[in-house]
């Protein structure tokens, strides 16, 4: 639960008119008033999770935001439902949950604030928020997997218009560096991580961006899978080839395959090229989320060095 988060008993509204409510085509997003928010939030939460959406017609990052949750109720079929509220309609609602910027979502659950955050997350993260919260049924797992991701020119258009809205927002300047890296715009995405504040510059995702670049940069002009294979196919001791095969395999979703080929180096070949293969192990581990492939291969590179 949030810090400070105000526990709910019996409201007493002001009234407003009907005129206020917004009928909206998804089953599972509404718009929340004074009038409707103890039976439509607080009472509905005891039995259905409700994401509440602080927004205003003037909010830039509103307008990416919102869709992006309107996106996820229906996907979810119910799991949670959405309440959108139109700050500068319901100031009374938004001084109760003490908003003082907008976009601002806050979960309601049980009747009570579990959790929440302020500003325009990315579809990824959004997901994330979800899951800690939200059970997703069967039905509602395949909608997720089949709805279609987010492309990076699309994220990368998306965020250069939310830091266009807020650029004292550092870290979605991290977030348009990583959708430049994964766009194949290295130069560019290496631009924003440069111009990161101190305290994101050291961010782990800043960090593993990096390596991310520097691997990516070994590839430029290197020959094809395919030829490289060869090479090493015809000699075992082509170290470079192995080497420039471990990348492209680790770039390419194959990161056990292309650990082995950095590994083959560090076992015969250790000091070759001032210890790139140690170099790259070390790279690549700073890269990867599977913590137990990355465990595995640590133990296997500390074997061959000590």
């Amino acid at each position: 639960m949030l810090a400070g988060a105000p526990h709910f008993g019996s409201l007493h509204p002001s009234p407003v008119s009907d005129s206020t409510v917004t009928a909206i085509a998804n089953d599972h997003v509404f718009d929340v008033t004074e009038q409707n928010f103890e039976a439509e939030v607080i009472n509905a939460s005891l039995d259905t999770p409700v994401l509440v959406d602080f927004w205003a017609t003037w909010c830039g990052p509103c307008k990416t935001l919102g869709p992006l949750l309107e996106q996820l109720a229906a996907e979810y079929k119910g799991a949670f439902r959405l309440g959108k509220v139109d700050v500068d309609k319901n100031q009374q609602l938004a001084a109760m949950f003490g908003i003082r910027s907008v976009p601002t979502v806050m979960l309601v659950k049980d009747g009570q604030i579990a959790d929440g955050f302020a500003g325009a997350l990315p579809l990824g993260q959004l997901r994330e928020f979800l899951e800690r919260h939200v059970q997703p049924s069967e039905d509602d797992e395949d909608a997720a997997v089949e709805a279609p991701a987010e492309t990076p020119e699309a994220a990368i258009n998306r965020l250069q218009q939310a830091i266009a809205a807020e650029p004292e927002r550092a870290e979605l300047k991290l977030e348009l560096a990583a959708a430049l890296a994964q766009a194949g715009h290295s130069d560019a995405a290496a631009t924003e991580l440069d111009a990161l504040p101190a305290n994101l510059a050291t961010d782990a995702r800043a960090v593993r961006l990096r390596h991310q670049l520097e691997l990516a940069r070994v590839l430029k002009d290197a020959p094809a899978q395919a030829e490289l294979e060869q090479r090493i196919a015809a000699n075992a001791a082509d170290w470079e080839a192995r080497d420039l095969l471990g990348v492209r395999l680790l770039l390419g979703n194959e990161p056990a395959s292309g650990l082995d080929q950095f590994l083959a180096i560090l076992e015969k070949a250790r000091d070759w090229n001032d210890g790139a293969a140690k170099k790259r192990l070390l790279a690549a581990f700073a890269t990867l989320d599977d913590a137990e492939l990355v465990g595995r291969y640590r133990r296997r590179m500390a074997s061959l060095l000590f």
